[in-house]
C-alpha cells in the first residue's frame, strides 16, 4: 500500500506546472492588457500633444478646428457631476444605513429593496438613458435637454453602486463596537452616528467618490437625452442647457475635418487627468481618515 507522503510527492510535480501555466497565462493577459493600454494612451497623448495648452480649456467650441477649445464641456461636466454628487450620495448613503443597521430583514419590501439595488447595480448604462428620455426629459416630468435631467439620469446610474460600496464598508465595522456602544447605554441612532459611521467613512468616501467619477465619464445615458454637442456658452443653473466632456470628444472625433482630431485627443487627456485626480483624491481621503480612525 501507498503511503500518504508517497502520493503527495507523486502530485506535487504535476500541480506545480499547472501553477506555472496558470500564472504563465495570467502574466501573459496582464501583459497584453496593460500594453494595449500604454499603446493608446501614448498614441492619444502624442496626438493630443499639439492642442494641450491653455487656450483649449479656456476657448469655446467653434466650427473652425484652430479656435476650438472645451470650456463649455468642462463647466457642463462640473455642473452635472456637483448636482449628481448632491443627489446621489446622501440618498444612497442614507440607503445603506437602514439597511445595513435598522432594516428587518423578514419584511418584504426590505427584501425587494436588496434584490432591486442589486439588479440595477448590473444594468447596463443605455438603459438608465432610455428610462430618462420617457420619464424625465419627455413623459410626467418633461424637464427637456437640462442638467437636472442629465443629474437625475446618472443619479440613478450610480445610486445603486453608492449603496453596496457603502453598505460593504458599513458591514466591515465589528460588531463589538455597536454591543459596547449599546452597552453603555447609547440608542441605536447614537451608536450609528458615532461608532459605525466615523468607522465606515474612509470605505463611504472611496466608493462615493469612485462612483461619481463613473457618472463624470458616461455617455450613452445623455446620448440617448440628446445632450447638445456644439453649445458656445456656459451652463448658469439647473434649467440651462449643458454639454459635458464625453459628449464634446465624440462630437470632435465623429467631424468630418480631420483637424479634429487633435483636438479630441487633447479633450481625452483632460478628461483622463480629471478622473485620475478624482481617484488620486479618493485614495488619500481613505488613508487620510483610516489613519485617524
Amino acid at each position: 500500500m501507498t503511503s500518504l507522503p508517497s502520493l503527495r510527492a507523486e502530485k506535487t510535480p504535476s500541480r506545480s506546472a499547472k501553477d506555472l501555466v496558470f500564472r504563465i497565462f495570467m502574466f501573459a493577459g496582464i501583459g497584453i492588457a496593460l500594453g494595449s493600454l500604454a499603446t493608446l494612451l501614448a498614441n492619444v497623448i502624442i496626438e493630443g500633444a499639439p492642442r494641450l495648452n491653455l487656450d483649449l480649456v479656456t476657448s469655446m467650441p467653434s466650427a473652425r478646428p484652430r479656435r476650438a477649445g472645451i470650456q463649455s464641456a468642462i463647466f457642463g461636466s462640473l455642473w452635472v457631476v456637483l448636482t449628481t454628487a448632491a443627489i446621489s450620495l446622501p440618498t444612497g448613503i442614507g440607503a445603506a444605513i437602514y439597511l445595513e443597521e435598522f432594516a428587518r430583514r423578514d419584511r418584504w419590501y426590505n427584501r425587494l429593496i436588496e434584490l432591486n439595488v442589486q439588479n440595477l447595480a448590473a444594468v447596463p448604462s443605455v438603459v438608465f438613458g432610455i428610462l430618462g428620455l420617457a420619464f424625465i426629459k419627455r413623459g410626467p416630468l418633461g424637464l427637456g435637454s437640462t442638467v437636472i435631467t442629465a443629474s437625475l439620469v446618472l443619479s440613478m446610474l450610480v445610486l445603486p453602486t453608492v449603496v453596496i460600496v457603502s453598505r460593504e464598508a458599513i458591514r466591515a465595522v465589528p460588531d463589538s463596537f455597536r454591543q459596547g456602544s449599546l452597552a453603555l447605554g447609547a440608542t441605536k441612532w447614537e451608536t450609528v452616528r458615532h461608532q459605525v459611521l466615523p468607522n465606515a467613512f474612509p470605505g463611504i468616501l472611496t466608493g462615493t467618490i469612485l462612483s461619481v467619477s463613473r457618472a463624470l465619464g458616461e455617455s450613452a445615458p445623455l446620448l440617448m437625452l440628446g445632450a447638445l454637442t456644439f453649445i458656445t456658452f456656459n451652463p448658469t443653473g439647473l434649467d440651462s442647457q449643458y454639454t459635458v466632456l464625453p459628449i464634446q470628444i465624440f462630437s470632435y472625433i465623429s467631424s468630418a475635418k480631420q483637424e479634429f482630431r487633435p483636438l479630441a485627443a487633447a479633450s481625452i487627456v483632460v478628461l483622463l487627468a480629471v478622473l485620475l485626480a478624482l481617484n488620486a483624491v479618493a485614495i488619500f481621503l481613505r488613508n487620510k481618515y483610516q489613519k485617524r480612525w
